[in-house]
C-alpha cells in the first residue's frame, strides 16, 4: 500500500505540474521520465499555487493528528481548498494562463451499466487479474479499518461477513457504473472522530454525494485540476506508515524483507508483481520455519522443577550427564532430516564441551517434545533411528511430554515399545529426576 501510494502521488504530478501530455503507466521510471521530458509543459502558475494548497492540506493533516479534537480542521480542509481554488480560478481566469480546469459535468446519476457486462472477448483475462488483485487489496483494506475501530470500540469483526458485504456492494456496484469501494482508512476516521455511532452518517454522505450529483455539478466548471492532484497526494500520504515497517525491522526480519520486497516491486514493476512477490516471501518464511525448526538446548532453573533454554535464560544449569534438547516444531518428511543432522551436532557439541571441560560423561538425552503437535511416518522413523543410533554408543533417548496424537502414532506404528519403562516421561523434570535416582541406585 505504501508503495501503491507513492505511485498514485507521483501521478499527481501530471495536475501540480500542469502537464498535459502525461504517461499512462504506473512505474516508477515510466512517471519520473514522462515529468522530465514534458518540462516545456510546465506551467509555472500551477506549480505555485497547486503546492501552495498541498501545504496548506498537508498542514492541516498534521494539526489534526497532533490534537484529535481539531479533527475538523482537516476533515473541512478540502472542502474549503476546492471552493477557494474555484473562486481564485474563476477570479483570474484572465489573468493566468496555462491552469487546467475540470470544465463540463454533466449532472444525475451514474447511467446504469449492466448492459456494458461482457463475460468473453479479448480483455477477459486482464479483467479477472485486476479484479483478483484489486479485491485483494480492497478485501485487506477494509478488514484493516473494521478490525482497527472494533479494538477501539471493543467488538468482534467477522472476516466472512466483511468479505461477502465487499463482494456485494462491489457486484451491485459494477451495475451502475460505480468505482470499486472498500472500507476508507480516512473516511471512517473522520466518522469516528466526529462521533459517528451508526451507519445512518453513511446515509447522510450518501445523500449529501447525490444532492451533489444532481444539482451541484456545475459549480464544478473551474475547479483547478491542481487541487485535485493535491487532495489525493493528502490522501494517499497516509498510506505510507513507515513506523510500522521499522516495527516489522526490529520484530522478524523476514516480515521486514516481505515488506521491502512488495514495496519495491511496486514501486519500480507493478502493483501485481509486488504483490506476488510479498505472497512468495512469505510463503518461503513460512517453508524456512517448516524445513528449518528451532532447536534448543534446556537448563533446570534453580530451586524449580522448570526447564527453559540456556540461550535465553541465564540462570538456567546445565544438568550433568544429561543433554536436554527441545524441538519447537512438529516432525515432518520435510524436517526430519535436518533434525537428524541438528541433533547429532548438539550431541558432538556437548561431548566437546564435557571432555574439555573434564565433566561427567553424557549418558542421556532428553527430547523435550512440548511444542511437537504432530508427528508422520517419516518423523517416528527418525525417532527410531535416532534411539538406535545413540544405542551404539551406549547413550539413551528419552522423550519427554510428547502430546496425545504424537503417543498415539508412536503405539500404532509400534516404535513406543523399543523406548522401555525409562524411555517416556510425562515432564522434563520427571524424567531428570527419575534418571537421576536411578543411576544413583546403579552406582
Amino acid at each position: 500500500m505504501a508503495g501503491a501510494a507513492i505511485i498514485v502521488s507521483l501521478q499527481q504530478l501530471k495536475g501540480l505540474l500542469g502537464i498535459a501530455h502525461f504517461t499512462s503507466k504506473m512505474q516508477f521510471f515510466a512517471v519520473m521520465s514522462s515529468v522530465f521530458h514534458n518540462r516545456n509543459e510546465w506551467s509555472w502558475e500551477t506549480i505555485v499555487m497547486g503546492f501552495s494548497f498541498l501545504v496548506f492540506l498537508l498542514i492541516t493533516r498534521r494539526i489534526s493528528m497532533k490534537n484529535p479534537k481539531l479533527f475538523w480542521v482537516s476533515a473541512a480542509a478540502p472542502l474549503t481548498s476546492v471552493i477557494i481554488s474555484t473562486l481564485l480560478v474563476f477570479c483570474l481566469k484572465s489573468k493566468i494562463h496555462g491552469v487546467t480546469t475540470i470544465g463540463h459535468l454533466p449532472k444525475g446519476l451514474n447511467p446504469p451499466s449492466a448492459n456494458m457486462l461482457y463475460f468473453n472477448g479479448y480483455h477477459l483475462a486482464l479483467a479477472i487479474k485486476t479484479g483478483i488483485v484489486t479485491g485483494i487489496l480492497s478485501l485487506t483494506e477494509g478488514i484493516a479499518v473494521g478490525r482497527t475501530f472494533a479494538a477501539i470500540k471493543n467488538y468482534q469483526v467477522d472476516g466472512n461477513k466483511e468479505m461477502m458485504a465487499i463482494g456485494v456492494m462491489n457486484m451491485a456496484g459494477s451495475c451502475s457504473s460505480c468505482y470499486v469501494t472498500t472500507g476508507s482508512f480516512s473516511r471512517s476516521a473522520v466518522n469516528y472522530n466526529a462521533g459517528a455511532q451508526t451507519a445512518v452518517s453513511n446515509i447522510i454522505l450518501a445523500s449529501a454525494v447525490l444532492i451533489t450529483l444532481l444539482f451541484l455539478m456545475p459549480l464544478f466548471y473551474y475547479t483547478p485540476n491542481f487541487i485535485l492532484a493535491a487532495i489525493i497526494i493528502t490522501a494517499v500520504i497516509g498510506l505510507i506508515d513507515y513506523q510500522a515497517a521499522y516495527h516489522l525491522w526490529k520484530v522478524d526480519k523476514l516480515d521486514f524483507l516481505a515488506c521491502l520486497c512488495s514495496f519495491v516491486g511496486v514501486l519500480f514493476i507493478s502493483v501485481p508483481l509486488g504483490l506476488a512477490i510479498a505472497v512468495g516471501v512469505s510463503v518461503f518464511k513460512i517453508l524456512l520455519h517448516v524445513t528449518r525448526p528451532n532447536t534448543a538446548t534446556m537448563g533446570n532453573i534453580p530451586g524449580t522443577h522448570i526447564y527453559q533454554s540456556l540461550n535465553r535464560y541465564r540462570e538456567a544449569l546445565r544438568v550433568p550427564s544429561i543433554l536436554i534438547l527441545a524441538i519447537e516444531s512438529p516432525i515432518y518428511f520435510a524436517n526430519s532430516t535436518y533434525l537428524q543432522e541438528r541433533i547429532a551436532r548438539w550431541i558432538r557439541e556437548e561431548e566437546e564441551r564435557i571432555k574439555a571441560n573434564n565433566e561427567s560423561a553424557l549418558k542421556c538425552i532428553i527430547l523435550d517434545m512440548t511444542a511437537v503437535t504432530a508427528i508422520d511416518t517419516t518423523g517416528i522413523e527418525l525417532l527410531s533411528e535416532l534411539r538406535k543410533m545413540l544405542e551404539k554408543r551406549s547413550l539413551q533417548l528419552v522423550l519427554a511430554n510428547p502430546v496425545g496424537s504424537v503417543i498415539e502414532k508412536l503405539q500404532k506404528s509400534g516404535k513406543l515399545d523399543s523406548f522401555g519403562l525409562n524411555g517416556v516421561y510425562l515432564t522434563v523434570g520427571e524424567a531428570v529426576d527419575d534418571l537421576s535416582a536411578l543411576w544413583k541406585s546403579q552406582a
